[in-house]
């Protein structure tokens, strides 16, 4: 007996979920008023979940619009996200012999492999087998560009004018965005305590806004990246501003920089690209390159706890942040204290991450049609997808995300900052 779509939907779901399932071969489950529909609507659907089950062949039916929801706003689907998350405990696991059944109602309509989408990258073993081996500086340089070297106005119809690519820091819930990204550069900059004339290396420099925010304090700073495209417009704007005499950004990896006695190091949202193994040769770069009793502020996206794996999902590692690895915070701060730096603070702004994100999405939904025009609908609605989920989960505590200071000892120890934080509340 052949199964319908909605026949192994149940297999997989309790029949008293708040869902309701509609697909293109006519079946249905669930009541007509749940506040969740999932529409399925062609065969390819089927086909790369039974191919890929799990998140790649959910992310790949998705992206191509053969997995919809009436309820869905594709630059912001978070609601349906969070619905989908809150179906977790109606998920079970299958009866075998049915299992077997849907399988084989799937294959007596042929064997296929759909073809990916045109967007996904290519897999751990496939990058490898090129040469691009994980964190090599070959490695890196690829993985960067694939996530980074998009269109700059496609990154500044969700990111704003600020065009800065990680988390902001609000006062309130109402503080506007570009407010907010404004108050995390004078809280980097007010931590590391620099004044006009010292010198600043910004690690993973993104598209500017820090180089802008420290020239425009006197502060000499010199921001580094991997991605052609955010030099080109960092580059730019400082031009436009009038600082090429105090800022300056480069086409190169931070082991590179030949520049060392700095007075302030940051480095905001790389530490991700950065692999878990390599965080002690990472730190120490850092600190060989720092005057003794200068600052490293270290913000980074953290897992919550140290059992839980470090490499991202192969969602993530196709689609954004390929060999991107994530560890706990008293992980990352083990391995600083290892390189010779003191943490002297330590905060995590996880809640401010997820208030960003909302923002990003909010932009998204309002360019939407701009948007999908100069990129195409499926990467247009990757990025609404990756941006809603990583808000979900910062807000689910399942992602942290933390900023560590820390200082690199002089001769007589490291008894020369202040007694009590200095840096004004942002």
């Amino acid at each position: 007996m052949r199964m319908k779509v909605a026949d192994m939907v149940r297999l997989f779901v309790r029949p008293d979920a708040p869902l309701r399932v509609e697909a293109f071969d006519g079946s249905s489950m669930g009541p007509d008023d749940a506040p969740l529909c999932i529409q399925v609507k062609n065969s390819r659907a089927v086909y790369y979940m039974v191919n890929n089950p799990g998140e790649l062949g959910l992310a790949r039916a998705y992206l191509q619009g053969d997995i919809d929801s009436p309820q869905l706003v594709p630059g912001n689907p978070y609601a349906v996200f969070k619905r989908l998350a809150e179906l977790k405990p109606y998920v079970h696991k299958p009866n075998p012999s049915a299992l077997a059944q849907a399988l084989a109602t799937i294959a007596s309509h042929g064997i296929r492999r759909p073809a990916a989408p045109s967007i996904e990258g290519p897999s751990r073993l496939k990058r490898i087998s090129e040469g691009l081996f994980p964190h090599s500086k070959a490695g890196d340089a690829a993985t960067v560009s694939y996530h980074y070297d998009q269109s700059n106005d496609f990154y500044a119809m969700f990111l704003g004018p600020s065009m800065t690519y990680t988390c902001a820091v609000f006062d309130t819930p109402e503080t506007t965005l570009e407010d907010a990204q404004k108050a995390k550069l004078d809280l980097v900059l007010d931590k590391l305590n620099l004044k006009a004339g010292d010198r600043l290396l910004d690690i993973g420099c993104g598209w500017g806004s820090m180089e802008i925010e420290a020239a425009r304090r006197g502060i000499h700073v010199i921001g580094v990246t991997l991605a052609e495209e955010q030099v080109k417009w960092g580059q730019e704007w400082i031009r436009r501003e009038g600082l090429e005499d105090l800022a300056e950004i480069r086409l190169m990896d931070y082991r590179d920089v030949p520049e060392a006695d700095f007075d302030g190091i940051c480095s905001l949202g790389m530490m991700e690209h950065v692999g878990v193994k390599h965080y002690p040769a990472y730190f120490k770069e850092i600190y060989d390159k720092l005057k003794p009793g200068a600052m490293l502020l270290n913000h980074q996206i953290t897992r919550t706890c140290s059992y839980a794996g470090k490499s991202a999902g192969p969602f993530i590692d196709r689609y954004i942040f390929p060999d991107g690895q994530l560890a706990s915070p008293g992980e990352i701060e083990t391995k600083v204290h290892d390189a010779g730096f003191e943490v002297i603070h330590e905060e995590n702004l996880r809640q401010h991450y997820a208030l960003t994100l909302h923002h990003w999405n909010d932009n998204l939904v309002e360019h939407w049609g701009e948007a999908v025009k100069m990129v195409g609908e499926p990467k247009a609605r990757l990025w609404g997808l990756y941006m809603a989920g990583c808000a979900y989960n910062f807000e689910m505590n399942n992602i942290q995300i933390h900023q560590y200071l820390c200082i690199k000892p002089n001769r007589d120890g490291t008894d020369t900052y202040p007694l009590r934080p200095w840096w004004p509340l942002h």
